[in-house]
């Protein structure tokens, strides 16, 4: 058995089967998913939907699948009178939100789903985890999609607001906890000061940061096996959905 993580596919659902097939997943392996299944690349429900199908897969929200909820169970409904009046300030700006972040090909795809899909593939998403803490080997490892807003070294993590974990970017340079690592996405490697090696996995202060911007030109998916160490790496973006 072994531990995977992943983050950031946003739909880029070729790199994602290629990644699988190059860490060669097992049933009885773990894949934790950090959160953004959604939204930019062309096929983030096929993503969600392949997810669905697999019992060894954990997946964690992002902000992505978070405006997605907002406003996925608005759009299931009929554009009637009713509905238009529910149309109150709040969810226009939801919707311009998350239409300014990407959600384009997340409600294409999602329209093409009839109505007890669509249905199934909300209630997947309410069933995503906020964090997860997790040993391998030995090593203790939190797993949050963004990082830890207005961190203070006595806080407890169930004391953070879920806009703390999937909003706000992590600080690596600061070592949020001696004896425990801490997984995030959220934060394309590409745009982290003084990282050597941009686009590829990012570790300091005991923080690993492994979203590789798959859905920018010239970015990755990345997968990270926890028990070996090891990185593994989708072909690069050539085109960029940004």
């Amino acid at each position: 058995m072994a531990t995977y993580v992943i983050s950031d596919i946003h739909g880029q659902y070729d790199m994602f089967i290629e990644l699988l097939d190059k860490i060669k997943l097992k049933e009885t392996d773990m894949l934790y998913i950090l959160g953004d299944i959604l939204d930019r690349g062309p096929h983030p429900i096929k993503t969600l939907m392949k997810l669905m199908e697999m019992p060894n897969a954990i997946c964690l929200v992002g902000n992505h699948e978070l405006m997605a909820l907002e406003c996925l169970e608005f759009l299931m409904k009929e554009i009637t009178d009713m509905s238009i009046e529910v149309l109150d300030e709040k969810m226009l700006d939801n919707l311009v939100t998350w239409q300014y972040n990407g959600s384009k090909s997340t409600i294409n795809e999602f329209r093409q789903l009839d109505s007890e899909t669509r249905r199934d593939v909300i209630d997947f998403i309410k069933d995503f985890l906020i964090y997860e803490e997790i040993a391998v080997n030995g090593k203790n490892y939190l797993l949050v999609h963004a990082g830890l807003g207005n961190y203070l070294p006595d806080k407890d993590i169930e004391d953070y607001s879920i806009h703390e974990i999937i909003w706000t970017r992590a600080d690596y340079e600061v070592q949020y906890f001696k004896d425990t690592y801490v997984i995030t996405g959220h934060t394309p490697t590409q745009t982290i000061e003084g990282n050597p090696h941009p686009g590829y996995i990012y570790r300091q202060n005991n923080h690993i940061a492994i979203d590789c911007g798959a859905s920018y030109h010239g970015g990755r998916l990345a997968a990270l096996c926890l028990d070996t160490g090891k990185e593994y790496y989708s072909t690069s973006n050539e085109n960029g959905d940004d």
